[in-house]
């Protein structure tokens, strides 16, 4: 195991991309427990959606594909999250509209422009190769302010993710913050497609906090486990996509599968033996 990680770092792009996607699937994971929680996980995958649209609409006019897909995708997070709750078309049927249209619009774009090229592919279904020294900048600018917002507003998103009425009735602005969360979330949304893609983005999100509430019942611990099984799964999944070739993605997906059967079972044993 050490002599692989040992062989992986001696590649510069794998090392770029084992950092970044360490620090992605943190922050992802980190920003994951409040959305499950509060049953927004699915927004993870309609921003992706979103963010594949925006690229492909940069990809067509020849721009800075994160210069495009960032602000699009805040706007959309704050849109989802408005729809979801004061619109006519409320929870899932909200982000499916706004997913399945906006990944239909990045095809048609697309398909009347470049056509599924090398770049689009790597932006659906991720690459080591997408990661530049300047997405390893982003990725530690970005875990870095999930990392300290986290600890810094720890109860105030420990209240606002159980009972956002009674925290705004006591003075807290819960509107505030699931609106920082939601930020956070699109930042790391569009900067972990470059790995991951657009069609996997959302498993860091939601995987790691549903696998740890499996065993764990505390919001605290939930937190520490999520945090935990993000960097663990993540790390496997890129030796196993180094090792055999595999896509990185699916590669740290099927990690995340596998992760989640151990612990859904080691939860049901826990609850028979009480």
């Amino acid at each position: 195991m050490f002599d692989l990680l040992t062989r992986m770092f001696s590649y510069p792009f794998l090392t770029r991309a084992l950092i970044a996607g360490v620090l992605i699937s943190l922050s992802a994971a980190l920003l994951g427990v409040p959305l499950v929680l509060k049953r927004y996980a699915m927004i993870g995958d309609g921003l992706s959606h979103v963010g594949f649209g925006a690229l492909a609409i940069a990809v067509a006019v020849n721009a800075a594909p994160l210069a495009v897909a960032i602000p699009i995708v805040i706007v959309a997070a704050f849109l989802l999250l408005r729809l979801t709750e004061n619109s006519a078309v409320k929870g899932d049927s909200a982000i499916a509209l706004i997913s399945t249209g906006s990944l239909a619009i990045g095809v048609m774009v697309i398909s009347a422009s470049t056509g599924m090229n090398v770049d689009v592919n790597s932006y659906m279904f991720g690459s080591i190769l997408a990661m530049s020294s300047s997405d390893l900048a982003l990725s530690i600018i970005l875990s870095a302010v999930v990392l300290t917002l986290f600890v810094i507003f720890y109860h105030r998103i420990f209240a606002i993710t159980f009972d956002e009425s009674f925290a705004a009735a006591t003075g807290l602005h819960a509107r505030f913050y699931t609106m920082l969360i939601a930020l956070l979330t699109a930042l790391t949304i569009v900067i972990g497609m470059r790995l991951m893609g657009a069609l996997l983005i959302s498993a860091l999100v939601i995987f790691p906090p549903l696998t740890s509430m499996r065993v764990f019942k505390s919001f605290r611990s939930v937190v520490i486990s999520s945090a935990i099984l993000s960097v663990c799964c993540f790390t496997v999944g890129m030796m196993i996509s180094y090792a055999y070739s595999t896509p990185t993605g699916a590669s740290v997906v099927c990690v995340y599968i596998a992760v989640y059967l151990i612990f859904a079972l080691i939860g049901a044993v826990k609850g028979r033996i009480k």
